[in-house]
């Protein structure tokens, strides 16, 4: 059910895509929309990792730099039947992580130092997991896709808005349709663009605890690590936020129409889940 939701939000995006180009110039225009989509996502195919890791900061590490960390990554990655991953650390004091890459052969997970410095062995671990199953699942492509054609929604909207909107040949569509399109576009991209990236949140601590065995742990490492989030924000990109553990900008506990725009579920919600599961 949750890979179901997915496919039906990302093809509202691309439909999205579509749909504006189609406002602004017609079936020309949402032709090329379409060839847009396909490159933006063969480029994030090939570059998604590197550009993550440097809006991060962060530097790849090998065993004999980070010999703990190397170490239960390769025991959990074993575990969850994944080929061992580019290990990386981010310069921040905040406690969070995150995982990237085209595919699970070409994966990074990347912790950061505060994280380290925090978090004790049972929860450094369920941490480490969660990203190991967004590997396994995928995740981090999907969530870099998504958070890039949002963004080209968004500027193809400011780009028709700057530039007066729908074509005036016989193909363009009605201006009025065109302006509503510039208004409601952007929004509803990044609604689309945040429920996807809190169904792959859901299931990536459902994974990560069959890793570890232990949901406990990562139960108390979310609680800590929304903690730190609120007490430190991240200065990263925010078309980033959505590949982080916890949302890096904080924000505490969102309500109502709220969580339409929270990148991530509500921690006291993953949070029960969890605990459901260990039980």
């Amino acid at each position: 059910m949750n890979n179901v939701k997915v496919f039906v939000l990302m093809a509202g995006l691309t439909a999205l895509l579509v749909a504006l180009g189609g406002a602004f110039g017609g079936s020309t225009g949402a032709t090329v929309m379409v060839g847009v989509s396909a490159l933006m996502n063969l480029g994030m195919y090939w570059g998604s990792s590197s550009m993550v890791l440097r809006a991060y900061g962060a530097r790849t590490v090998s065993a004999a730099e980070a010999p703990e960390l190397y170490a239960m990554v390769d025991r959990l990655r074993q575990r969850a039947g994944l080929p061992m991953p580019t290990v990386a650390i981010a310069p921040s004091a905040q406690p969070n992580a995150f995982a990237t890459g085209r595919n699970p052969e070409h994966a990074v997970v990347c912790v950061t130092e505060g994280l380290m410095r925090l978090m004790g062995r049972e929860e450094l671990e369920g941490v480490i997991a969660h990203e190991l199953a967004h590997i396994k699942n995928r995740d981090m492509l999907l969530q870099t896709i998504a958070a890039t054609m949002a963004g080209a929604i968004t500027n193809v909207a400011q780009f028709g808005f700057l530039f007066g909107g729908a074509s005036d040949d016989e193909e363009g569509s009605n201006p009025i349709v065109a302006i509503g399109m510039m208004i409601l576009a952007p929004i509803a991209a990044m609604v689309l663009q945040m429920a996807i990236s809190r169904q792959r949140e859901f299931k990536a601590d459902r994974v990560g605890a069959e890793i570890t065995g232990r949901p406990l742990g990562l139960a108390n490492a979310l609680r800590r690590l929304e903690a730190g989030a609120n007490a430190m924000p991240m200065h990263v990109s925010p078309a980033m936020a959505p590949l982080a553990q916890v949302n890096p900008f904080g924000g505490g506990a969102l309500r109502g129409v709220a969580k339409l725009f929270s990148t991530h579920p509500p921690t006291e919600e993953r949070v029960a889940r969890l605990e459901e599961l260990a039980r």
